[in-house]
């Protein structure tokens, strides 16, 4: 017997191996506001976080700029990021067997609510899905902490207890945490085992179908 009827998703790194297409983006809109780019190697520092806290904070954007990066990146993702991004293998089979025993599934994400719609219909995945639940394009809706209220609001969950979030790095754990809500890591991403655990994550996957059974058992 199922345990959660509401199941919310992380994008990036739970659901789409993304980074790739993420780190050309970056790269490209610092080469275009003529600004150094750092050293996109190690994933977990920009996969996960607010893009807009990404260009604040690792890319040290200044502030007038901010806005301008946001619109180069989102330009460029649309054309280069989304064509370099894939669903994980397993992912599809496991949304369908959680859909067939009546949980309601929503993609929970940093991303801008726009562009979350279009990575997951590009991708395939808006057929397996009941909302698309993304930042808000003004910026004041970005944080997962902030997220997850909304994409359970929108589920038409009350009910905390039966609800999880899925994620892969400690930004979705953290986010779930001080939202009162269960979390299960998964370790295919692109965060770590060890920052998850720090905010109480439930249980880990490997696999997309050793997540599906967990949410099921």
């Amino acid at each position: 017997m199922k345990t959660y009827d509401y199941i919310l998703f992380d994008l990036d790194g739970t659901l789409t191996e993304s980074a790739g297409g993420v780190e050309l983006s970056i790269a490209h809109t610092m080469e275009v506001l003529s600004l150094p780019c750092p050293d996109l190697s190690d994933y977990t520092l920009y996969i996960g976080p607010p893009l807009e806290d990404t260009f604040r904070g690792m890319c040290a954007v200044p502030e007038p700029l901010i806005q301008d990066a946001m619109r180069i990146y989102r330009d460029y993702y649309d054309v280069v990021g989304m064509p370099n991004t894939r669903v994980y293998d397993g992912v599809f089979p496991m949304l369908s067997a959680l859909r067939e025993s009546g949980c309601q599934l929503a993609v929970c994400t940093s991303k801008n609510e726009p562009v979350a719609e279009k990575v997951v219909a590009q991708q395939g995945l808006l057929p397996y899905v009941d909302a698309v639940c993304g930042s808000s394009v003004d910026g004041s809706r970005k944080a997962k902490a902030d997220l997850i209220p909304y994409a359970m609001q929108t589920l038409g969950c009350t009910d905390k207890a039966r609800a999880v979030m899925i994620g892969d790095t400690y930004f979705d754990a953290k986010g779930a945490y001080l939202c009162g809500v269960d979390f299960f890591g998964v370790t295919y991403g692109y965060g770590t085992r060890e920052a998850m655990e720090k905010y109480g994550a439930k249980a880990f996957a490997a696999t997309p179908e050793t997540l599906g059974r967990l949410i099921l058992n």
